[in-house]
């Protein structure tokens, strides 16, 4: 974007770029959403690739996210007008977005898993599935009562291997179990694994001095049973071509590859106070206009530094609240963590946020 605080001020030129780059390199698979960049990242695939690239030249997977819905009826006007914002007759990949067990419920409540199968009826769907943020219990259950999804979108990374929360490899399982394709999102989780700890770095260049942080984490995800593509946000031509060479031939990690990745998940998990992917979803329904991302990203930057400095957090902290609400201004109603991916105590984390950066002391002018 060319605007950090305007999500759909797009930069086209870059992005065009981007896009005909990697189309030109074999690369198909773009994935947007209803609600990304303020509800205006589809319009961006129809401009940047649609309109500029001959349809067998590219796949479109959006998304539906039950959250959203106060009636079963929303559906045919969400599913029409994404259509119409995205400038195509049908879409290759249309997925129930962020299921866990809430919006799981009003997926159930509405029929929104029979809405999906009424289209791909109607030719207007290719491929039906699910991006999933749960318990591998609950997608066992889902994946049993929907036997006829054509795949399974799972947040899957190194980190969140063997996490207690998100249990990326026993949700892998369960998809194997049933036989369904994988869609590997937050490979990088949330960037989180493109920017590891100095000492952890370090350690992977001993492995390969040449190879990026990122690869490291793509390699990982491409390497797991069932996985048919791996998602990656990327916003510059480095990242672009880092990841294009990564997946053009990805190389299975060897047993002390995965040992090192290990080492370097411990080292993570002892720097990050906080496991935010700024996803953003927290902020969609927040009364407070609490930028939660973004004042978690800055308490992890005060927490690994050593002797917790917060002078140039503080600057930020108090550039943003300018216009969005402090974490003191938190009430408590816990629609936040009702969406959050990564099942997050956000309410006590902005307790925490709140009492480094809402106590300070006021940073001397200049």
């Amino acid at each position: 974007v060319l605007d950090k605080n305007d999500p759909s001020s797009f930069d086209y030129e870059l992005i065009n770029k981007m896009v005909d780059t990697f189309i030109e390199n074999g690369f198909s698979y773009f994935d947007t959403a209803l609600t990304y960049h303020g509800s205006e990242s589809e319009t961006a695939i129809r401009e940047a690739v649609v309109k500029r690239h001959k349809r067998e030249d590219f796949t479109i997977a959006t998304k539906l996210p039950p959250r959203v819905l106060k009636n079963s009826t929303e559906q045919e006007e969400i599913f029409n007008e994404q259509l119409e914002k995205c400038g195509v007759d049908y879409f290759d990949y249309y997925l129930v977005h962020n299921i866990g067990i809430s919006s799981y419920a009003k997926a159930r409540e509405f029929g929104t898993f029979e809405f999906v199968r009424e289209k791909k009826r109607q030719g207007k769907i290719k491929n039906i599935g699910m991006s999933f943020h749960d318990k591998p219990e609950l997608l066992d259950e889902i994946l049993t009562l929907n036997p006829d999804l054509d795949f399974v979108q799972l947040q899957i990374n190194y980190y969140d291997w063997e996490s207690p929360s998100i249990q990326s490899r026993r949700c892998c399982e369960i998809a194997s179990k049933h036989n369904k394709p994988v869609i590997v999102m937050e490979p990088c989780k949330g960037g989180n694994l493109s920017a590891v700890p100095e000492e952890a770095e370090k350690m992977m260049k001993t492995y390969n001095n040449t190879a990026s942080v990122s690869s490291w984490a793509m390699r990982f995800a491409a390497q797991c049973d069932g996985v048919i593509m791996v998602l990656s946000g990327m916003n510059t031509m480095e990242q672009l071509y880092d990841n294009m060479k990564t997946l053009d031939n990805p190389k299975p990690l060897t047993n002390d590859e995965m040992e090192m990745l290990s080492k370097v998940s411990e080292i993570i998990s002892s720097n990050t106070a906080i496991d935010c992917t700024s996803c953003g979803y927290c902020m969609e329904g927040c009364p407070k206009n609490i930028a939660i991302p973004e004042y978690f990203h800055l308490y992890n930057e005060v927490k690994r530094d050593i002797e917790e400095r917060i002078t140039n957090q503080l600057v930020y902290y108090n550039n943003i609240i300018v216009s969005r609400g402090r974490a003191v201004e938190c009430i408590g109603c816990g629609k936040c963590e009702k969406v959050c991916p990564q099942h997050l105590s956000i309410k006590e984390h902005l307790k925490q946020v709140s009492s480094v950066f809402d106590d300070a002391p006021a940073l001397p002018s200049r």
